[in-house]
């Protein structure tokens, strides 16, 4: 998940990256120094991580731990930190895209130490995903199951609808909510990154985790029969503006903690919300609703085309950028199941530690879609988040166009080809 930046953070930013560290390690509280640490979590997610934070400060009495959240620019201010040769010790992507371009321009530092644990206790798509050229430079702490939908359960009542499992069943159920009264959807359409999640998981689903993998690396046209197949189905969520809260001008304006807010009330504005698992997590501290019996989830409608169970997801990594006894013991801490686990019961998150226990998710809906994360029989990565930074995940050409799509949902060839022309400037190819 991804949060838009608050005024001053290029400023927190430069006042949190200096200082020195020694020490050994976080098992013995020997390590000392300042650690600094930026990474897009801002509100409940920030309070969540400084919660894992805390038993290794407690622990660690001799380092300091400074940490800045920026929210949805992490990739520009990442970037123009290593541009300016002042990084964190410690940043947090959600794009292994990103990842690879820092690695490949040597600002990262490996953090082979932690690949016999990431070995052991995550799957091997998380190793694989932080890995540059076989070397490992990424660390997954938070995982995403992103082919999710959150709904309102009263709303569903009122009208007389249940979860649908198929697209048409979706389609059904979003028309019969609004002539029961409430809008079907509310989209976050400000942050352009919501759309690429529902193109995406549209996308894996129609076309196949074959295709997907092709137009991930551009060894696909954008002008495909596929894409645009894909964004007529999108186009039938979105083309219907007197079903979304707000209408389209209103779903460009809304930003994704909005668009959860519209949904998880006791007055909703829209019945259903399309994103992952981390969405209660955004409203934590201010949710009315009961898991259950007041907020629910399905899983992501399939097309008639899908023969088998897939997950679309994401995930946030920590790399490195500077290589001493303070940083190796926080990531070390951050590694164990005990870290991850604080943040779990905290809700809004998904752990890709295997050795966390379904017991640490605070309800049965949290349990459930952290399962279906690790046990998807087919599973692909944020697209967008692996594309090159220009194009996908951070800001990039597609958040824009598939803006436009919003803007306009009819014109389907004429988005594919736009798309198509900045994935052919940004690959190079």
């Amino acid at each position: 998940m991804r949060r838009v930046i608050a005024a001053g953070a290029l400023t927190a930013l430069a006042l949190a990256v200096a200082g020195v560290a020694a020490g050994s390690n976080a098992r013995s509280g020997a390590a000392s120094g300042k650690v600094t640490i930026v990474a897009k979590w801002t509100a409940d997610e920030q309070k969540s991580f400084e919660a894992v934070l805390a038993p290794f400060k407690k622990k660690n009495p001799k380092v300091t731990v400074k940490f800045t959240g920026v929210g949805d620019n992490i990739t520009q201010v990442l970037s123009t930190a290593v541009a300016g040769g002042h990084p964190p010790d410690i940043g947090e992507i959600p794009q292994p895209g990103l990842m690879t371009q820092f690695a490949k321009r040597g600002a990262l530092k490996p953090i082979t130490f932690a690949r016999r644990t990431i070995a052991k206790e995550y799957q091997p798509v998380w190793l694989q995903l932080g890995s540059v050229n076989g070397k490992l430079y990424g660390f997954f702490f938070k995982g995403a199951n992103k082919s999710t939908v959150w709904y309102n359960v009263k709303a569903f009542k009122d009208a007389g609808v249940t979860a649908p499992s198929t697209w048409q069943q979706f389609l059904t159920a979003a028309k019969t909510l609004k002539a029961s009264g409430t809008n079907a959807y509310s989209i976050g359409g400000a942050d352009g990154w919501t759309l690429t999640d529902l193109f995406e998981n549209i996308y894996l689903r129609l076309a196949g985790p074959v295709n997907y993998d092709k137009l991930t690396n551009h060894t696909l046209k954008w002008t495909d029969q596929t894409v645009k197949d894909s964004l007529k189905l999108m186009a039938q969520v979105l083309g219907d503006t007197s079903n979304i809260a707000g209408g389209k001008d209103g779903a460009l304006q809304t930003d994704f903690p909005t668009s959860v807010s519209n949904v998880f009330s006791n007055t909703p504005k829209a019945a259903m919300v399309i994103e992952g698992d981390f969405v209660p997590g955004v409203v934590a501290s201010k949710n009315p609703l009961k898991p259950i019996t007041g907020y629910n989830q399905f899983s992501f409608p399939s097309p008639p085309q899908q023969r088998t169970s897939v997950v679309m997801g994401g995930g946030d990594a920590l790399i490195v950028f500077k290589d001493k006894p303070a940083v190796r013991a926080l990531i070390n801490y951050l590694l164990t199941p005990q870290a991850a686990t604080i943040w779990a019961k905290r809700g809004g998150f998904s752990s890709p530690n295997k050795l966390v226990k379904p017991s640490a998710y605070p309800d049965p809906i949290a349990r459930q879609t952290a399962r279906a994360l690790a046990a998807a029989p087919v599973f692909r990565f944020d697209m967008s988040d692996l594309a090159p930074s220009s194009f996908g995940g951070g800001g990039g050409t597609e958040w824009k166009l598939l803006q436009d799509f919003l803007s306009n949902p009819s014109d389907v060839d004429g988005a594919a080809s736009k798309l198509e022309a900045a994935a052919v400037k940004a690959y190079g190819k």
